[in-house]
């Protein structure tokens, strides 16, 4: 089980923050009519934002986070860490593709559609691949980290579906498409974050058994432990 460096979780930890950093900045910054319940983030980035280069900044870092921690997260195997390198890939596209000032923008909806949907299905991915129970035939194997079991990272994926089930209802037909929005996006970031900290817990606790040494302990000092190639009793045969 490799661990995951201290970049790794620093990096983990600022992916919320620059979320909600950078659209609560460049929210204050666009004028009174800009309502954060009703207007999406996307909007903070689009071409008539007031300094739109406050949030296209935040989401080129939150893009990277996402690359990175999929880089160094070797708990969560490969589809995993696949689903949440298209997620970052899929955030760092929505500045490319920017929001047009007047209608909707095709490539932009896509962009956004595909980043929450593979942030919000990578935890399933590691929770498919593990075992409904112990290993028969490893007990001694160490157990996955709690973020990566099924019954956790199934549920997690539930959840952060349901949140993007909420925002698209917004989108079609809701009044709050803003507010929905900024709960999906803090849901599908925050879950790398705890996904991160349980691997690298695991790796601790994992790393401490390892260094417990197997079977009853001998005495250093006075007694010098017998060869185990000699029998037990009479002359050596081998002699």
């Amino acid at each position: 089980m490799r661990a995951v460096p201290n970049w790794g979780v620093a990096t983990a930890v600022a992916a919320p923050v620059l979320l909600v950093g950078g659209w609560t900045v460049a929210g204050a910054r666009q004028p009174a009519g800009y309502d954060p319940v009703r207007d999406t983030i996307s909007e903070l980035a689009g071409h008539d934002a007031t300094d739109s280069w406050v949030m296209i900044t935040c989401l080129l870092l939150l893009g990277g986070c996402y690359l990175a921690i999929a880089a160094v997260l070797h708990a969560a195997g490969l589809p995993s860490r696949f689903l949440l390198a298209v997620g970052g890939v899929a955030t760092i596209a929505l500045v490319a593709f920017p929001r047009p000032a007047v209608g909707g923008s095709l490539s932009h909806g896509v962009a956004a559609t595909v980043a929450v949907l593979a942030l919000a299905l990578w935890p399933a991915g590691s929770a498919l691949r593990l075992p409904r129970g112990p290993d028969a035939a490893h007990p001694r194997a160490p157990q996955p980290p709690w973020a990566f079991r099924r019954g956790v990272a199934l549920s997690a994926t539930i959840v952060l579906l349901a949140l993007f089930g909420w925002f698209a209802f917004e989108v079609t037909s809701g009044s709050r498409t803003g507010l929905a929005e900024r709960v999906t996006a803090v849901g599908v970031s925050l879950w790398p974050l705890l996904a991160v900290l349980s691997a690298r817990r695991a790796h601790l606790a994992w790393a401490t058994d390892g260094a417990t040494p197997l079977g009853p302990a001998l005495p250093t000092t006075g007694v010098v432990p017998p060869d185990p190639l000699l029998p037990t009793d009479g002359p050596d045969r081998l002699a």
